[in-house]
């Protein structure tokens, strides 16, 4: 198990205190708790944990926009957002500002392994959410990409590492990485984070601040 230290931010207390108790049984250290946005980001620079597992929906200050102020002083934040809310424009809205995740409350089964995937760099999305992206996927946005490169991004932008789009896409994880190298230089972005955030910005209109 990694030695984590992390903050929970959620506004229903009896949520912290369950998901204190699955996190702490798992080894991992609670550096503290809030119950509102406000809180967070006053606990994230008091703490600096090495993740932040957060609600969206609270008081004086949203998920959205306590981790927009947090990134926006800390641009390497980890921040998971957990929220009963499907919606798809929140995780257009998380991408686009660098969180790592989003996933939903009931996965009480999914929380320790998004924990310890964040931390480890990877970005997560809950099964339910992938279903989703992949539902409102056809190719309605227009992207000088060939079907190739834009089936490559779907699956950067659902989360799938390499060797996970090379099975699915029957191809050699040289080849998905030649692809997504030569987007990166065709789009000017730096890294599959960016590209993932790319596509989803094209996807809802979201524009640059």
């Amino acid at each position: 198990m990694m030695n984590l230290k992390i903050i929970i931010i959620d506004d229903d207390p009896l949520v912290v205190e369950s998901l204190k108790t699955i996190i702490s049984a798992n080894g991992i250290d609670i550096a503290a708790v809030g119950y509102d946005g406000e809180e967070a980001v006053f606990l994230y620079e008091k703490h600096k944990p090495d993740l932040i597992l957060m609600d969206i929906r609270m008081e004086k200050l949203n998920g959205i926009e306590a981790a927009k102020n947090m990134l926006g002083k800390d641009p390497q934040a980890k921040i998971l957002l957990i929220t009963t809310f499907q919606d798809q424009e929140y995780i257009a809205q998380a991408l686009s500002i660098g969180c790592k995740g989003y996933i939903l409350k009931y996965n009480i089964k999914g929380i320790i392994p998004a924990i310890n995937a964040v931390y480890a760099g990877n970005m997560v999305f809950d099964s339910k959410i992938v279903s989703g992206i992949k539902k409102y996927a056809e190719k309605d946005i227009e992207l000088d990409l060939s079907d190739r490169e834009y089936d490559i991004l779907l699956l950067v932008a659902e989360g799938l590492n390499n060797k996970e789009i090379a099975e699915k896409l029957y191809l050699s994880e040289g080849t998905v990485r030649n692809y997504i190298s030569n987007m990166l230089e065709k789009l000017s972005l730096r890294d599959r984070t960016q590209l993932a955030v790319y596509y989803y910005k094209k996807k809802y209109g979201i524009e640059e601040d």
